[in-house]
């Protein structure tokens, strides 16, 4: 296989080259072969796509981070190879994907089934700790954690060959891409648009699945106006490899069922206006826009809502939402003065990215004695991609420069903090 594109995905197809397109998504820290049961069956019927995220399955290591990147590098495979019209079954990650294609390029996707999959994926927070979980200890820990969030403990008891075979493939993934991968689940969030998916929807989940479980899975299904629910018994996240026969049946009848003639067309309509009609969702309308503020003269735009994005990206949205709800009216317009100008100004400019932002802040807060600012400053450090090495060797520098005493009492602060938040999650 020649050298997969920066800008595309490593794919495998299986099935008549002249059948519908049938696109299977993996989730994360899984490779194609995660599908593999399914493929007999559904060849018979439609080509069968299969891509590999980044890093994972030895596919090149171009890391996206965010879910809407993989999804366009999707679909630049797939005008590669010359598929404009599909169906599409995708699981955790990979059903993620799926939303965002169906959002977004609602022309390309004739029918869709979400399996283990959520509108949101836990919390931004969860999902950037175990980034920095990744950065420091590698995969190991994950990849050996992984089959108790993947599969039932009676399945894995039963079949240590494929336990076996998930943990490796967790384990020979490249941690950067799984780390982008974490930021993409960690900026995903479609809860206030699933009206607008408009194609009919397969939400499938398995009964035990502690991951992404049935609560999720309705949550779609209320959302989305075309959308039915099917729950598999017996099965935890990974439906597809647990319960193979199940998952290919409703993924054969809900394909055969909902995806017509016209859908199954290989060329793409044309995109022209849709009217909508009475009672039904008219996709994005005008709003008004936010007072512009003039500056020398040229108008910008409202810095708050960039800095209240880049600071809960930054410092979490536990610590946001802590110092949001102890603010009252005596300190709001504070909140407001460093959401607007601290982080939609200053941290959200150009120049610097986040880690060196980071490095800066850390040895400011340490040369002016700011240890109450330390801890969670340290702890966005880890998540804005400074490891614990250069945490210390940045300590290091402040001693020469801001003195020992004032570093001896950051190494105190700090190494609490490092500790807190790399050490891995049984």
């Amino acid at each position: 296989m020649s050298e997969t594109p920066a800008n595309t995905l490593q794919y495998r197809s299986d099935g008549p080259e002249d059948a519908p397109a049938l696109i299977l998504g993996p989730s994360l820290g899984t490779t194609w072969h995660m599908w593999d049961r399914q493929i007999p069956e559904l060849t018979e019927t439609w080509r069968v796509l299969r891509f590999d995220l980044p890093g994972h399955g030895g596919a090149p290591a171009h890391p996206a981070d965010s879910v809407q990147a993989l999804a366009d590098r999707l679909l630049a495979t797939l005008d590669e190879v010359g598929v404009q019209r599909f169906g599409y079954v995708g699981c955790a990650l990979g059903g993620a994907i799926g939303a965002d294609l169906a959002l977004r390029h609602p022309q390309r996707v004739a029918s869709l089934a979400l399996i283990a999959a959520s509108p949101r994926f836990g919390t931004a927070d969860e999902f950037r700790q175990r980034g920095v979980i990744v950065r420091t200890n590698g995969l190991e820990p994950v990849s050996r954690t992984s089959p108790d969030r993947w599969f039932t403990p009676g399945f894995a008891a039963a079949q240590p060959a494929i336990t076996e075979w998930a943990v490796q493939m967790v384990r020979t993934t490249d941690p950067g891409c799984y780390i982008a991968a974490c930021e993409a689940l960690a900026s995903f969030d479609i809860r206030t648009e699933l009206g607008r998916i408009g194609v009919p929807t397969l939400v499938l989940v398995g009964s035990e699945d502690q991951v992404t479980g049935p609560a999720e899975a309705r949550t779609l299904v209320a959302g989305i106006p075309d959308a039915r629910l099917a729950v598999v018994p017996g099965a935890s996240h990974l439906a597809p490899v647990e319960q193979p026969a199940a998952v290919t049946d409703l993924l054969v009848h809900h394909f055969s069922t909902a995806w017509t003639e016209a859908h199954a067309a290989l060329a793409a309509p044309p995109a022209v206006p849709v009217l909508a009609g009475p009672g039904e969702p008219r996709g994005p309308v005008a709003e008004i826009a936010p007072v512009e503020s003039q500056v020398n003269g040229s108008a910008r735009p409202d810095p708050y809502d960039m800095g209240m994005k880049v600071r809960r990206e930054v410092l979490g949205d536990a610590h946001v939402d802590r110092a949001l709800g102890g603010s009252d009216a005596f300190s709001d317009d504070f909140q407001d003065l460093i959401t607007r100008y601290a982080w939609g100004e200053v941290w959200a400019r150009p120049g610097l990215d986040r880690r060196m932002r980071s490095a800066v802040t850390l040895t400011a807060l340490v040369g002016g004695g700011h240890l109450d600012e330390l801890a969670f400053h340290t702890r966005a450090a880890l998540r804005n991609g400074l490891t614990p090495d250069e945490i210390k060797e940045i300590l290091l520098q402040t001693a020469v420069y801001c003195g020992v005493p004032a570093a001896n009492a950051a190494f105190r602060v700090a190494q609490q903090v490092v500790q807190e938040e790399t050490t891995p999650r049984e």
